[in-house]
């Protein structure tokens, strides 16, 4: 019977380590004595924060502990999955590395390590590559990667493809469809920075004249939203894909690149005066607009503040790196669309998000207006 885990944990290890050993001591041997000419692929890929590498103390509360995803073909899955998961419940360690290797609630959507003095509940998920892809992505990149295939996908999901840890490939997929999706394709990804200007565009005076219009709490609103949308764009110029919003600053802080930027955008959400946090934005968007230039991707842009026509709000005029970039975009499929972006640059709503139907539905409505089908 289980029970909840009461005894002390051990000192804190990153979860891609305690996965990495969970693999290496408790399921590759009982692989190896009970199927040894299996086929398998093992990894710790997916939702998690130690697939994206920022877990901490905080994340064994749920959904943390020794656990992997173990891919077969699917004709494996069809014959080997039942007894492999009866074989790892009656045979895995109840403990590795003193982390308990089963989980209550044991169907549970949230779950959370135990101890157990029964078969283990364990989170080893057993799958083949293409329906795992098409479950976390909606499409499986084995057959390749389309425009529309990166436009409907989001950022975050991306990274709980190409994140994570591969322990063993013996399937030789993962390698590949990681490799597949492991940076933007150029005209893609200048697209994707162009509608990321595109939105600093939309509201990069709104702070100055919110505040002018004696609605202080509306600029500082306005400062934090442009604050993400500089965030996302550094991640972008980067080369990376912006997670979702719990982990946006986490990433953003890891980028060598962005610590001016992160300076700025530090005071412009600290000040109380907004002239100082407009100017603190423009010394974030000036600083991105040096680093897009120095990446080639398209004619230098000036990047210099200058007033908002002829309202005294210093802007960076965002929309000439928009124009700028989309006017070296030579895939006639992407200069087609409409200015909208990825999926996650227009849709806010993890309820679309995290359902690849449902995003990929969606960005069919912008593809087919820009394609006109």
């Amino acid at each position: 019977m289980a029970a909840v885990l009461q005894e002390p944990s051990p000192p804190f290890v990153p979860g891609l380590r305690l996965c990495r050993a969970f693999f290496a001591e408790a399921v590759r041997p009982l692989l190896d004595e009970a199927y040894p000419d299996l086929r398998y692929a093992a990894a710790r890929l997916g939702p998690g924060s130690d697939v994206l590498g920022f877990d901490t103390e905080r994340s064994v509360d749920h959904d943390w502990g020794p656990r992997l995803e173990l891919f077969l073909t699917a004709d494996d899955v069809d014959r080997y999955a039942e007894p492999l998961s009866a074989l790892l419940a009656t045979r895995l360690p109840k403990r590795v590395r003193g982390w308990s290797t089963h989980f209550e609630p044991p169907q549970g959507r949230i779950r959370t390590m135990a101890a157990t003095d029964g078969p283990v509940a364990h989170r080893v998920l057993i799958t083949d590559v293409g329906s795992w892809c098409e479950e976390r992505l909606g499409f499986d990149p084995r057959r390749g990667v389309t425009t529309f295939d990166w436009l409907a996908t989001p950022g975050q999901r991306l990274n709980e493809v190409t994140g994570g840890a591969v322990f063993h490939d013996g399937l030789a997929e993962l390698g590949a469809v990681r490799h597949a999706l492991g940076r933007y394709p150029e005209d893609v990804w200048r697209y994707l920075l162009a509608c990321q200007w595109l939105r600093i565009a939309e509201e990069e005076a709104f702070v100055g004249r919110a505040a002018e219009a004696g609605d202080e709490p509306g600029s500082r609103v306005v400062a934090a939203r442009l604050a993400r949308e500089v965030m996302r764009l550094s991640l972008l110029l980067a080369g990376r894909f912006p997670p979702y919003s719990k982990w946006l600053g986490s990433a953003f802080a890891a980028l060598p690149e962005a610590v001016g930027i992160a300076a700025a955008l530090d005071e412009a959400l600290r000040v109380d005066d907004a002239a100082r946090r407009q100017a603190a934005l423009c010394a974030a968007y000036e600083a991105a607009g040096d680093w897009q230039n120095r990446l080639g991707l398209a004619e230098p842009v000036d990047a210099v503040r200058r007033p908002f026509f002829d309202r005294p709000y210093p802007v960076i005029d965002a929309a000439r790196f928009t124009t700028a970039l989309l006017a070296r975009v030579e895939d006639p499929e992407i200069a087609a669309l409409p200015p909208v972006g990825g999926i996650d640059q227009y849709a806010d709503s993890t309820a679309v998000l995290t359902r690849p139907r449902l995003a990929r539905a969606l960005m069919m409505a912008a593809w087919y207006e820009g394609n006109g089908r």
